[in-house]
């Protein structure tokens, strides 16, 4: 009985031990920040958004259409033909998506800010 309690206590420790470093590691670190650098890679972002909405992209999406519609009449379902087209806009797309994710900003935060206040708790100021 007597080691039983013991194994309990000890396991109770070591979790105790283990927040312990885990509070200790969030109170001590430092802010980060994410990164701003980067500029040497404009360029192949240049070339490969050129290629998706360019002229390799607008033929590599109507090929995806194109199969999906062909897809479509072999299995005899517009689902196919759904995801051809979904794949291609989606292609075409993509540079665009992936630069309003990475850039975004707060512009209107100022103007709406007082909006917000007075939504989320009634005493706006």
């Amino acid at each position: 009985m007597n080691i039983m309690q013991t194994a309990r206590n000890l396991s109770k420790n070591q979790l105790f031990v283990a927040f312990g470093l885990i509070a200790l590691a969030v109170f001590l670190s430092s802010n980060a920040y994410a990164g701003s650098g980067g500029a040497e890679f404009d360029d192949v972002w240049s070339t490969l958004r050129e290629w998706t909405e360019g002229t390799l992209g607008r033929i590599v999406a109507g090929a995806m259409i194109l199969v999906g519609i062909i897809g479509g009449i072999a299995r005899q379902s517009l689902m196919a033909f759904a995801m051809g087209v979904a794949g291609g806009m989606g292609l075409y797309n993509t540079p665009t998506i992936i630069e309003t994710i990475m850039s975004a900003t707060l512009e209107k935060a100022a103007a709406v800010t007082p909006a917000v206040v007075q939504l989320s708790n009634g005493l706006g100021g």
